[in-house]
């Protein structure tokens, strides 16, 4: 059974914020640049912000309150100045492309909450999924899924494709109200269910497969919780009802791995340092599962590594979230 698009588009706000959350906004507030975007002083590639403005704001405007006067609309005003002829952000400087399909996810996805117009993002969203126009056919393992964005990839040569960030598209178009009939999703629905193991769970990639992080067991890469998470999370967007059996496996499987002190799945020596490095992405995601489904939230333990500012750091650099705007705009997920 497909849901209306409407079940998952307008989620509540919390009731109240907890003082861990009000001083992480108010961290992340005061970290806005003049020109009103985020901007990393960590990582050179995030440097222009044309992602993490989008990334943050996200998550700040669904903080009740707290936002600095004029802080939203300057935020929202480096989000259209950013956005190039074709709807896209982060491609307005081609040498120094920031994750265009994702940036773009994200600004809609702020927008979208924000109430403001999202039309051309959405179009130039919709022509970066790989399909027929391609030479891509359902066998084939990209069929329905993005990339990176940019220049269409034709067959052979899908480029780099994970789930994390066909996760944040689909979310951003459901959020702008794509119905769910629409073929976009029938198409991504071929990608999403490809990347569902038997167990339950959800693998990173069925593309690029050694970025697939918890190893394989027997002939299949093994689920494990960011994963799992952002599939599940990918079928809420499709429109999938909350007793699909797909969904009910995926939250199964996060039920019985689940761990609050870090991302859940990797056994084995080889991968245990993914499990510090993917926490804060791990506590959002898993956070947002529960929101949308009603359940209660499953635990972790974020609130007492926040640090003296307001904001946290990930010790570990693999996945960037020793970046404090990375870390803690997760967080402030974590904590709605």
């Amino acid at each position: 059974m497909i849901l209306s698009r409407r079940t998952f588009v307008a989620l509540p706000l919390a009731a109240a914020c907890p003082a861990a959350r009000e001083r992480a906004a108010r961290y992340l507030w005061s970290r806005q640049a003049e020109d009103g975007g985020w901007h990393s002083g960590v990582y050179g590639l995030l440097k222009a912000g044309e992602s993490l403005t989008g990334f943050v704001l996200d998550a700040l405007l669904q903080v009740p309150g707290g936002a600095p006067p004029g802080g939203v609309d300057r935020a929202l005003d480096f989000l259209r100045r950013h956005t190039n002829a074709e709807g896209a952000v982060g491609l307005t400087d081609p040498a120094l492309a920031d994750y265009p399909s994702y940036a773009t996810a994200c600004a809609v996805l702020a927008l979208s909450r924000a109430r403001r117009d999202t039309g051309p993002m959405v179009i130039w969203l919709r022509t970066q999924k790989i399909g027929e126009e391609g030479g891509w056919g359902p066998s084939d393992p990209p069929y329905g899924a993005w990339g990176m964005g940019g220049a269409r990839r034709v067959a052979p040569h899908p480029g780099h494709i994970d789930l994390s960030m066909n996760r944040y598209v689909l979310q951003a178009l459901a959020g702008a109200g794509i119905p769910a009939a629409d073929p976009v999703f029938a198409r991504a629905r071929v990608f999403i269910e490809r990347c569902q193991n038997p167990d339950g769970g959800f693998v990173f990639s069925t593309i690029v497969l050694g970025a697939n992080k918890a190893g394989k067991d027997g002939g299949h890469y093994r689920s494990y919780g960011t994963t799992t998470a952002d599939g599940l999370l990918s079928l809420l967007a499709l429109g999938y009802a909350p007793r699909h059996e797909r969904v009910q496996a995926a939250l199964g499987w996060l039920r019985k791995h689940h761990r609050p002190d870090g991302a859940s799945g990797f056994t084995g020596e080889p991968y245990q340092r993914w499990t510090q490095a993917l926490r804060f992405y791990y506590a959002a995601a898993c956070a947002e599962v529960c929101r949308r489904l009603g359940l209660d939230p499953l635990p972790h333990d974020l609130e007492r590594a926040q640090r003296a500012d307001g904001s946290w750091a990930n010790p570990d650099d693999l996945v960037k979230e020793d970046d404090p705007l990375i870390a803690t705009a997760f967080a402030v997920r974590a904590l709605l």
